[in-house]
């Protein structure tokens, strides 16, 4: 199909080979399908899972083992601290990795997540870390999605990406800095066990943050330590509840209020709705004493 002299690899095989030596590999890590743990570490010679007893393969219809052992769930881990270290090789990237302390316009107006107050608070509380300005500011986002289009089904993949926000604003939402990390297969959500999958990134952003990894920066031509710290998160209120571990339903569901929490439950649709926002209104707004259209009560 192809002409004699292209440089194409001639099969998946020699492909893989060429990515494995560019340092884009990826690690497969057998899961639970209960989401219990993870194939990792001490349990990583498990055939069964040690909380559950569920077995680690596949099985047939008869509950045995098949002849090809085949994983029951796997997590799909894309390690990020070589492609980090490999941002840094480009010297194009290298000097946008600093962008946010050479080049940002500093007039009080906010533009990019460097003006904000808590890059500045990190920058008061970690002096180190501020130090080096090559020291990485990221964004957790995940979400469930369904990879097979039909909105009826009930299969829900979750990604995990990073956000690297170092980059100029025109960059740092591209899709090629946005970092796939983790890709958690369903077909049921993860929920409150997400943490389980979290664990191989976790180990890297703590290596990162403790103790750094010594990185080339060809801007600079010249090596240094690098960390990374994450800054925050980015999801939906669902997905915020099984990252935060809190619940985010019932009477208490608001993580700031937590006990102040204004929660009505409707008598005939039995749903728990969240009033007591008219108490951010101006003193004296008129829905403050208005009864009928909220919860039969002023707000004062």
């Amino acid at each position: 199909m192809l002409p004699e002299d292209n440089e194409l690899p001639n099969s998946t095989y020699y492909a893989k080979k060429i990515l494995c030596s560019m340092g884009m590999n990826y690690d497969r890590i057998h899961a639970c399908p209960n989401d219990c743990i993870l194939y990792r570490k001490e349990f990583e010679s498990l055939d069964l899972c040690p909380v559950c007893g569920e077995s680690r393969y596949k099985l047939s219809k008869n509950n045995v083992e098949r002849k090809k052992a085949i994983p029951a769930k796997v997590l799909w881990y894309l390690p990020v601290i070589p492609r980090f270290k490999r941002m840094f090789r480009n010297a194009t990237h290298a000097k946008n990795l600093t962008w946010h302390s050479d080049g940002r316009t500093r007039d009080g107006m906010l533009r990019h997540p460097a003006d904000s107050p808590q890059w500045s608070l990190i920058d008061y509380k970690f002096p180190d870390f501020a130090t080096d300005v090559r020291n990485l500011r990221l964004g957790l986002s995940t979400d469930g999605m369904n990879p097979h289009g039909n909105m009826s089904s009930t299969h829900s993949t979750w990604p995990v990406l990073l956000t690297i926000y170092n980059l100029p604003p025109w960059l740092c939402m591209k899709r090629r800095f946005i970092m796939l990390a983790l890709l958690i297969s369903g077909p049921r959500q993860p929920g409150n066990d997400i943490d389980v999958y979290l664990a191989p990134l976790i180990d890297d952003l703590k290596i990162l943050w403790e103790d750094g990894v010594e990185t080339f920066d060809a801007h600079r031509q010249e090596s240094f330590n690098l960390r990374a710290i994450l800054l925050w998160t980015i999801n939906d209120f669902p997905a915020y509840g099984n990252l935060s571990g809190y619940s985010v339903k019932g009477h208490k569901a608001c993580p700031i209020c937590e006990e102040d929490t204004h929660s009505i439950q409707l008598k005939h649709g039995k749903k728990t709705v969240y009033l007591g926002n008219r108490r951010f209104l101006p003193i004296h707004h008129r829905y403050r004493r208005l009864r009928a259209a909220f919860n039969g009560s002023t707000e004062e």
